[in-house]
């Protein structure tokens, strides 16, 4: 009568050893994917406010100083800043700049098509200063980085789809300062407050995020 052969301690040992192995922090769960379609939709709805009052204000600016209507941009590339420091997976900041662009456009954005043009620029320039930091910072300073990393990104796209690459280093200079800078205040610091918000009430207790918050508070 033939039996089966006893496994190797060695084979015996890699089997848990296996099965316990950890996830990536990197992986994706079904509820940043949730979350992460939340953020799109609620900042795309705040993008559809903000192409009327926002608009306006860019105009009055820019009617003032050639240029300076770009301190009014930032709160357009506010969901990659929000994707990024809540979801803190690669994709995230993109994912959630992207979507909240569709939701402006199908709302009757008047830029039409050119918002998610808008969107994917802006939500890979977020996502970049992320990646730089190995998705292990998400600090203020980070966010702000983030904010205008977005800006810059939004900037080079409206070189080609604005034509603004015509209207010469007098205006670029100073559209690009005044982008830069509402990215990063009005995207990247607003991004972060919006975020310890949320963490104080609860509602990110089962992201990193929320945890962090609790531990700096």
């Amino acid at each position: 009568m033939t039996t089966s052969p006893t496994p190797s301690p060695t084979a015996a040992a890699q089997v848990p050893a296996q099965a316990k192995a950890p996830k990536s922090r990197f992986r994706w769960r079904v509820i940043d994917i949730v979350t992460a379609a939340v953020l799109g939709v609620a900042t795309g709805l705040i993008f559809v406010f903000w192409n009327s009052v926002g608009y306006l204000w860019f105009t009055t600016m820019d009617a003032l100083t050639p240029g300076f209507g770009g301190i009014a941009v930032g709160i357009w590339l506010l969901g990659g800043v929000l994707g990024g420091l809540i979801i803190r997976k690669p994709g995230a900041a993109l994912f959630v700049e992207v979507l909240a662009a569709c939701v402006s456009m199908l709302l009757g954005s008047q830029w039409s098509i050119e918002t998610v043009y808008s969107g994917i620029a802006q939500g890979l320039g977020a996502e970049l200063i992320f990646a730089l930091f190995l998705y292990k910072r998400f600090g203020l300073s980070v966010a702000m980085l983030a904010g205008a990393g977005a800006a810059v990104a939004a900037w080079v796209l409206e070189l080609f789809l604005s034509a603004n690459i015509e209207k010469g280093p007098e205006f670029l200079t100073i559209y690009l300062v005044a982008v830069v800078v509402s990215g990063a205040v009005l995207a990247g610091v607003v991004g972060w407050l919006l975020t310890r918000a949320l963490a104080a009430t609860g509602a990110l207790n089962r992201f990193a995020a929320g945890r962090s918050a609790k531990r700096i508070g």
